[in-house]
């Protein structure tokens, strides 16, 4: 294996950062728009439901997926029809938005649409760690392709007058048909051989739960599913913020923190050679703190600063959590591992935290709007809380054994 990675030609080291850049874009022409979207369709209602539809497939999907992708199938495939799987559901979910179908019909499509798309994320990674010398060295620059795919997809909805509009959704189903076709061009990454026997909890990922027996693996799941509470918080009410202080083109002014996560991951191989796990992803919080304490302070500069911070809380904790998993897990389980932390933070983390913020938001709300000052506070709190729990429970030293198994120490 470690001959085949040596010999991984800028040709095929091209195509993986062309996956993430075309990736990103389709994600970023759903995800950021879909709060304007719905609100501008009268379907303000479900809007908390629908950004926790993706949640609901966090706890169903990626185990599955993951566990296909580590046993059964060649990742790339499994990529490929998921691919093709998300274009048809996001273009249905965008239809019924259009032509105003029964708000819970809309809110049933774009749960298919979760499922669809909840394990791509994590195959792709898979797919692109397979391939790389240096995981430490060379993800962060391809990774950041896809920050640079998720700016130029919001870009092209703003440039289309398209932030309120279901464009943005036919938009992404076609650029996630490009994807789709483009695993063509993709090398192949074949699975492990199966054994003989492969029970029910195996073949449903939840084997995977293992990689929990260890402290330290334990404490990077646990934080990073706590910090997607807050986080929840961020694009569905970042933009209607923006807005009511005056900035429209809402989806182009979240792109700011995309430019910042561009530099972080472009830094990050530097950091993870230089500083401790602990402290990148220590500083990744604090970042998160600050993010929110500015938007709390409720003016556009403030507000834009705490965007523009989105990029590097984002990159430091979410990012190196990946490579984590990579260094620290074992070949055969790298899939499932990365799967299991889309379930914990996608999941778990997703899912009370639309729930939970929404309840935040709504209980900050008056006839006269919304009290922003003290409902940003409320999420910076949280984050500090976080801060506190991993600084106390992370004890990880040193470099990883040779052995990485599930239950490896670190």
């Amino acid at each position: 294996m470690q001959a085949e990675r040596r010999a991984l030609p800028w040709v095929e080291y091209t195509e993986l950062t062309a996956l993430f850049l075309i990736q990103g874009a389709a994600m970023g022409m759903w995800v950021v728009p879909l709060s304007t979207v719905l609100d501008a369709h009268g379907l303000h209602a479900i809007k908390a439901y629908a950004f926790a539809s993706t949640a609901v497939a966090a706890f169903v999907s990626p185990l599955f997926f993951g566990a296909m992708a580590d046993r059964h199938a060649s990742p790339v495939k499994v990529l490929r029809w998921l691919s093709l799987a998300t274009a048809a559901a996001m273009a249905l979910a965008s239809t019924a938005i259009q032509l105003g179908w029964n708000p819970w019909l809309v809110l049933a499509l774009i749960q298919l649409h979760a499922l669809c798309t909840a394990p791509t994320w994590g195959i792709a990674s898979t797919i692109v760690f397979s391939r790389l010398r240096d995981a430490k060295r060379e993800f962060g620059p391809i990774r950041a392709m896809a920050t640079l795919g998720w700016m130029g997809g919001c870009w092209m909805v703003s440039a289309l007058n398209a932030d309120t509009s279901p464009r943005a959704g036919f938009n992404g189903a076609v650029t996630w048909l490009v994807v789709a076709g483009f695993t063509y061009l993709l090398p192949s990454v074949e699975p492990p051989k199966a054994t003989s026997h492969v029970s029910l909890r195996e073949r449903l990922g939840l084997d995977a739960l293992a990689l929990l027996k260890n402290p330290d693996h334990r404490v990077v799941f646990i934080t990073v599913a706590l910090f997607n509470i807050p986080l929840a918080a961020f694009y569905p009410y970042t933009p209607p913020h923006l807005k009511e202080l005056g900035l429209t083109h809402t989806t182009a002014w979240m792109t700011l923190g995309q430019v910042t996560e561009v530099f972080a991951m472009l830094s990050l191989a530097r950091l993870l050679t230089s500083w401790r796990i602990k402290w990148i992803l220590a500083t990744g919080l604090l970042c998160g703190v600050l993010r929110y304490a500015l938007c709390a302070l409720n003016g556009k500069l403030w507000i834009l600063l705490g965007v523009t911070l989105h990029g590097c809380s984002f990159t430091l904790v979410y990012i190196t959590a990946q490579i984590y998993l990579d260094d620290r897990i074992d070949v055969a389980w790298r899939a499932r591992a990365q799967a299991l932390m889309s379930l914990l933070s996608s999941g778990v983390g997703n899912l009370v935290g639309f729930l939970g913020v929404g309840w935040w938001f709504g209980a900050n709300a008056s006839p006269r709007g919304e009290n922003w000052p003290v409902f940003w506070t409320g999420i910076a709190a949280m984050v500090t809380a976080v801060l506190a729990y991993f600084l106390i429970a992370y004890h990880g030293r040193g470099k990883p054994p040779e052995s990485k198994g599930p239950e490896s120490s670190t």
